[in-house]
């Protein structure tokens, strides 16, 4: 290994490690806020538990439930462990289960005074949800391979994003559009790096995949503003309403930032797809003019056009299904139809992240040629 290369190595090592830190700093600030307390806990704690006992069941002679169950449990979890306690779970279709001796359950505990109130909350399903999400990501790493390991750390890295980065911004104020912007573009940086390194072909994934995700966004908004839909159009509004009440986030923005989102792997997938074919075209032939190179992107990125309009639609209507059958229930006039917030929010958000995916062909098709024409350049006057 010549000592130039080692350089780079070590170079490139430095640039990560100090770009970790700093987001880890950034992490630790963001997060060192003090939430308002929405609701009162106090007295109140959820903890796993193992059904020791049914005593009553609320089973009907015509095989119907009505009523509670009566249990005894055992909390496996909190202060309280080992201690076994008479509890209570309806069957609902949100909250509480149809319990038998030996089930593992998540119960409520209320503690006021000297007694103690004890609820089934739901069966323990962290455990199979685990066990889940391991076989989905073991299958990427099997298949994929070293791309698939890279594949998994980088959806990681996005959902650690979201969650400690997009989730603390918005509480803090920041607007929820741009908040995702830069939630997006990082994550977009990170995954483009760890399938690509350091090459033309990430690089125009990059800047295009960012173009996708803010034309998205900003035909999302287009939209909304010229039907008159806004976040605060939304089926859980009223809620959200006293959250924005008690904290900074700015509820109106967060329909068109999850719009941002929503259309971020899909957009991220066409403009890698495109990049990567154009530089295979460019590593192929290595004289085809940059608008040669430009068309061959577009005749690739035309075959992507509609299956992955498809897949943002159809992602956005399965989201939907249920206020759909209902409609479709109740027989309600097309007119109304259309005129409804929900089905003018799922048009919205469909046709905006289609476009997204849509315009992300041209563009990252255009900036991944003339940047391979400009690196031929480069290496002719060297």
């Amino acid at each position: 290994m010549n000592q130039s290369k080692q350089k780079r190595i070590l170079l490139r090592a430095v640039i990560i490690v100090v770009c970790l830190a700093g987001y880890i700093m950034l992490v630790r600030v963001l997060n060192s806020v003090e939430k308002t307390e929405m609701v009162s806990m106090k007295g109140y704690s959820y903890q796993k538990a193992v059904v020791t006992e049914v005593v009553r069941d609320n089973l009907t002679e015509d095989g119907q439930r009505a009523g509670y169950q009566y249990l005894k449990v055992k909390l496996l979890t909190g202060q309280q462990k080992g201690n076994i306690y008479d509890a209570t779970s309806s069957e609902g279709n949100l909250f509480g289960a149809v319990c038998a001796a030996g089930d593992q359950v998540i119960v409520n505990i209320s503690v006021s005074g000297d007694t103690t109130s004890v609820s089934v909350y739901s069966k323990d399903r962290i455990l199979q949800t685990a066990v889940f999400i391991g076989i989905f990501l073991l299958a990427i790493c099997v298949i994929g391979g070293k791309n698939g390991v890279k594949s998994v750390i980088g959806l990681v890295f996005t959902f650690l994003s979201i969650v400690y980065l997009f989730m603390p911004m918005i509480y803090r104020g920041c607007s929820p559009f741009w908040s995702a912007v830069f939630v997006c573009v990082i994550t977009t940086i990170v995954t483009m790096y760890l399938i690509g390194g350091v090459s033309v072909k990430s690089a125009a994934s990059v800047i295009g995949t960012t173009a996708g995700v803010v034309t998205a966004g900003i035909a999302a908004s287009l939209f909304g503003l010229s039907a008159d839909i806004d976040g605060y159009n939304v089926s859980n509004i009223e809620t959200l309403v006293y959250v924005g009440q008690n904290t900074k986030i700015q509820i109106g923005g967060l329909l068109f930032a999850g719009i941002l989102i929503a259309s971020l792997g899909a957009v991220m997938d066409v403009a890698m797809s495109v990049s990567s074919a154009i530089c295979e075209i460019d590593a192929k032939t290595g004289n085809l003019t940059w608008t040669e190179l430009f068309k061959s992107g577009l005749h690739v990125g035309r075959d992507m056009m509609g299956t992955m309009s498809n897949t943002l639609i159809l992602a956005f209507v399965g989201g939907s299904l249920s206020t759909l059958v209902i409609d479709y229930a109740y027989n309600l006039p097309l007119i109304q139809l259309i005129n409804s917030y929900n089905i003018g929010i799922e048009i919205m958000q469909g046709i905006a992240g289609s476009l997204g995916v849509i315009l992300t062909v041209p563009f990252v098709a255009l900036v991944t040629a003339v940047l391979l024409a400009e690196r031929r350049k480069v290496k002719i006057t060297q």
